[in-house]
C-alpha cells in the first residue's frame, strides 16, 4: 500500500506516522526546505494553542512525552484594559484543564523527525506539486518528478493546490469568507536571563471594541504578540502608515503592552499584514485523492482549534480505517460525510469567539457571565461550557458543542445582565435550567 502525502506541515507529518505504524509505503512532498536544516520559514503564527483534541492524537500514537515539554501551559485568559489593569479568568475547572502555547516550527520539525524514524517514510522537501491526474492517481511535481500512489492525501493548507486541481474538475466546490481584519506579528522579548515580562502562563488579551491584541508566551522567556486590526479605515492598517501614527495608536490603545517592545517600530513595518479567512469546501474527495486538514476547511484562528480540528481529522480516519478493514471507497465517503458538519461548526465557532474576544471581553456583564460558568464547572462536574466543550472535551463534536454551548450563553448572559453580584444567584437554580435547556 502505497500512501502519498502531498503537504509536510502539521497535519501531513502527524498523518505520516499513523500511516507508517499501519506498515504503508509513505511518501511526504513539502514545497517548503526542511527547517531542521535551514530554519523555518516565517510568514504564520509561530505560536499555536494545543489543547485536547490535538494532545489525544499525540497520545494515541505515543509521542506525547516527547510533544509536550515544547509547550507553555496557559490556564487561562488575562485581560488587560485600556488603564494597564489586569484580570485572569481560567479556562476550565481548577487548574487541571488549560492550554498549551507551542511553536509551530519547533512542533512540526519534532513530528518530522518522529516520522522518519519509521522506515517505510520518505519526506521530500523543496517538491511541490504542479498537477494532479485523479484517474491513474499520478501527481507531478515542480522538479519534473512523478509518482503514482494508491492512495493520495492532501495536506498543503488553505492554499492547497489539491483542492484547486479537484475544483477545476467541476466536481468540488469552495466558499472563502474574508474578515474585514488583518493581522500582525510583534514581539515582547524576554527580560533579563530570560524572564517573562508578563505572566507566563496566560493568553493575554487586550481587547478594544473593533479590535485586539494577544500575547502567547514562548519558551524563550518572549512573548509572540498578534495585532488584529480592520485593513482599511480611519484607524486600521491601511492608516498606520508611519513610524509616528503605529506607535502614536499603540500609546492610546495598548500603552503597557508598547513599553515591552524596544522593536515594536522595526516589528511593525518589517511584519507583513495577514489574511483573515475561512475556508468551507466539499467534497473533499475525488476517486482516491482526499483533501484534509486545512487544505478542507481552514478556520481562523481565535477558537485556537485549526491545529486540534486537523490533529483530529487524522483520529477520525484513522479509525475508519480500522472500521471499514481498508475498504477504500467506504472509508473517503464516510470520513467526509461524517466529519463536514464539526468542522463547519468549528468554522463558525472561530468567528464567534473573535467578536467576544474583540468586543465582550471588557464588558462587566459578560465577565460575570465568565465567572458564572466558572462557578458551575467546579461545583457540577457534569456541566460543561461551550469554551471548554470546545477545547477540554473531544467526546463533544464541534457541532454538539456549538449547539449547546450557544443555547447555554444565551441563557446565562440574559441572567447576568441582571444582577451586579453572582453570589446572589442560586446556582442549583441555574444548574437545573441549563439541564433542561440541552
Amino acid at each position: 500500500m502505497k500512501v502519498c502525502i502531498i503537504g509536510g506541515g502539521l497535519a501531513g507529518s502527524l498523518l505520516s506516522i499513523y500511516m507508517a505504524r499501519r506498515g504503508y509505503d509513505v511518501e511526504v512532498f513539502e514545497k517548503r526546505s526542511d527547517s531542521r536544516l535551514k530554519g523555518y520559514e516565517g510568514g504564520r503564527s509561530i505560536n499555536l494553542a494545543l489543547s485536547h483534541r490535538g494532545i489525544r492524537a499525540l497520545k494515541e500514537l505515543g509521542i506525547a512525552e516527547q510533544i509536550l515539554p515544547l509547550a507553555i501551559p496557559m490556564h487561562g485568559r488575562m485581560i488587560h484594559d485600556l488603564q494597564g489593569n489586569q484580570a485572569f479568568f481560567p479556562y476550565g475547572k481548577d487548574n487541571s484543564e488549560y492550554i498549551n502555547s507551542i511553536s509551530r516550527g519547533g512542533l512540526n520539525e519534532a513530528l518530522i523527525s518522529i516520522a522518519e524514524e519509521y522506515k517505510h517514510v520518505r519526506f521530500h522537501f523543496e517538491t511541490s506539486c504542479q498537477d494532479i491526474d485523479f484517474e491513474t492517481n499520478t501527481i507531478y511535481f515542480n522538479n519534473q518528478l512523478q509518482t503514482q500512489a494508491d492512495l493520495i492525501i492532501a495536506t498543503d493548507g488553505a492554499g492547497s493546490v489539491v483542492r484547486h486541481k479537484m475544483i477545476a474538475t467541476g466536481k468540488v466546490n469552495e466558499s472563502v469568507d474574508f474578515l474585514d481584519h488583518g493581522y500582525k506579528e510583534l514581539e515582547i522579548p524576554a527580560g533579563k536571563d530570560g524572564s517573562f515580562l508578563i505572566d507566563k502562563n496566560s493568553l493575554h488579551i487586550w481587547g478594544r471594541d473593533s479590535f485586539l491584541l494577544i500575547a502567547l508566551p514562548n519558551l524563550n522567556g518572549s512573548f509572540t504578540v498578534t495585532l488584529f486590526l480592520q485593513n482599511k479605515g480611519e484607524e486600521s492598517f491601511e492608516t498606520l502608515d508611519t513610524p509616528e501614527k503605529a506607535k502614536s495608536f499603540f500609546h492610546k490603545y495598548f500603552p503597557d503592552a508598547l513599553a515591552l517592545m524596544p522593536d515594536f517600530e522595526e516589528d511593525f513595518f518589517k511584519n507583513p499584514v495577514g489574511v483573515l479567512a475561512t475556508l468551507k469546501t466539499y467534497p473533499w474527495v475525488v476517486n482516491k485523492t482526499l483533501i484534509l486538514g486545512d487544505a478542507a476547511h481552514a478556520v481562523v484562528p481565535f477558537y485556537g482549534q485549526g491545529m486540534n480540528a486537523s490533529f483530529e481529522d487524522c483520529i477520525i480516519f484513522n479509525d475508519l480505517i480500522d472500521e471499514y478493514k481498508e475498504d477504500w471507497d467506504k472509508i473517503l465517503s464516510v470520513y467526509q460525510e461524517i466529519r463536514k458538519k464539526d468542522t463547519d461548526a468549528i468554522a463558525d465557532l472561530a468567528v464567534e469567539n473573535f467578536y467576544e474576544m474583540r468586543d465582550r471581553v471588557n464588558d462587566e456583564e459578560f465577565q460575570r457571565m465568565r465567572k458564572l460558568e466558572h462557578l458551575l464547572e467546579n461545583t457540577y462536574p457534569k456541566y460543561h461550557s461551550k469554551y471548554s466543550m470546545v477545547t477540554f472535551h473531544p467526546e463533544f463534536p464541534y457541532s454538539v458543542a456549538k449547539a449547546k454551548g450557544n443555547k447555554q450563553n444565551e441563557y446565562l448572559l440574559s441572567l447576568c445582565k441582571n444582577i451586579t453580584d453572582i453570589q446572589s444567584i442560586n446556582i442549583q437554580d441555574v444548574y437545573e435550567k441549563l439541564k433542561n435547556l440541552s
